[in-house]
C-alpha cells in the first residue's frame, strides 16, 4: 500500500475513475493529493499562484474543489500550470516525494479496459515512482481489490511486484494469484519442431508450475505463450494486475518493456506497475 499519492484529475470520469482507485491503494492515515493540470506555455509549473491567470486559476479552484468534494476523504488540493501534463505530474511527484501517482485510462478505451491516450502513456513512462491506471467506469463500481494478480518471473521486479500485492491483499477475504508466462521458443515459428519438444516443454512447463504453487499464500500457476497476451487474458480474472517495469537504467524509475507496455493498452482490470528494483548500492 501506498503513503503519499499523487491523482491526476480534469473533471472527467476518468479523473474519478482513479481518484476511487487512489483510495483503494491508500495506507490507512495516507496523504492524498488530487492535481489539476492545465496547458500553459512553460514547461514548469506554478501551484495556486498569482502566476496562473485569473480565469484559468477560477476553473482550476472549481474544478478541484468539485473533485475535492466528491472523493468524500481529506485531500490536498493542486493547480499545476505545465507544457506537460505527464511532465508536470512527474515534476510533483519528484517534488513531493509522491510513492504512487494514479491515472484514469483513455477517453478512447473500450468499456472495461485499461488503454491509454497519449498523456496518460507519458504519466506512466519515466515516473519517479510507481503508477497505477484505473479501469475505464472502476468510479461506478469501485469494488474492494479481493483478487490482485501477479506477473511473475523470479526476477527482482517480479517479487517486488509479489511484495507489494501482498500488502494490498491485506484486506479480509483478498487473495493474491500469480502467473508465470513461458515464452513460445523460435522453433514455433518456424514450422520446424524437434522430435522432442513435446516432451521438453511438459518438463519445463511441470517444473514452472510446481515452482509456482511454491509460492507461500498465493495461488501461482504457470503457462506457455506470449507474455503480454497471456497477462492481459489473466487480468480478466482480477480487480487489479500488479507488474514491474523494466529493470534497466541507473535510476530507480519506471520504464516501460514490452510486457507492461502492452498491458497498459490490453489489461482488463486495473494495472500497478512498480518501478525498477535498484540493486544493493545504486541510486
Amino acid at each position: 500500500m501506498f503513503k503519499n499519492v499523487l491523482v491526476g484529475v480534469d473533471g472527467s470520469s476518468f479523473g474519478r475513475d482513479a481518484v476511487e482507485l487512489a483510495k483503494r491503494l491508500l495506507d490507512d492515515g495516507g496523504h492524498l493529493t488530487l492535481v489539476n493540470v492545465r496547458h500553459g506555455g512553460v514547461p514548469l509549473y506554478a501551484v495556486v499562484t498569482p502566476d496562473l491567470e485569473d480565469e484559468d486559476r477560477a476553473a482550476a479552484d472549481k474544478l478541484l474543489r468539485e473533485e475535492g468534494e466528491r472523493a468524500g476523504v481529506e485531500v490536498d488540493l493542486v493547480a499545476a500550470l505545465g507544457g506537460s501534463p505527464a511532465g508536470t505530474l512527474h515534476e510533483l511527484a519528484d517534488e513531493r516525494g509522491a510513492d504512487l501517482l494514479v491515472v484514469g485510462s483513455s477517453h478512447r478505451s473500450v468499456l472495461g479496459r485499461v488503454m491509454l491516450g497519449d498523456d496518460a502513456r507519458r504519466a506512466l513512462n519515466g515516473a519517479p515512482c510507481s503508477v497505477a491506471i484505473a479501469a475505464k467506469a472502476y468510479a461506478l463500481q469501485p469494488k474492494p481489490l479481493l483478487r490482485i494478480g501477479v506477473g511473475y518471473n523470479d526476477s527482482p521486479e517480479s517479487r517486488a511486484a509479489l511484495q507489494e500485492a501482498r500488502a494490498i491483499a491485506a484486506a479480509p477475504g483478498a487473495e493474491v494469484l500469480a502467473l508465470e508466462v513461458l515464452s513460445i521458443p523460435t522453433y514455433a515459428y518456424t514450422g520446424v519442431v524437434p522430435a522432442t519438444v513435446g516432451d521438453e516443454i511438459d518438463d519445463v512447463l511441470k517444473q514452472a508450475s510446481e515452482r509456482m504453487a511454491a509460492l507461500e499464500g498465493v495461488e501461482g500457476r504457470a503457462v506457455y505463450g506470449l507474455t503480454g497476451e497471456e497477462l492481459a487474458v489473466f487480468s480478466g480474472e482480477l480487480d487489479l494486475l500488479v507488474v514491474g517495469s523494466r529493470g534497466y537504467g541507473p535510476l530507480k524509475r519506471l520504464v516501460l518493456g514490452s510486457t507492461s507496455d502492452y498491458l497498459e493498452r490490453h489489461a482488463r482490470c486495473s494495472l500497478l506497475v512498480l518501478p525498477r528494483v535498484v540493486a544493493q548500492g545504486g541510486t
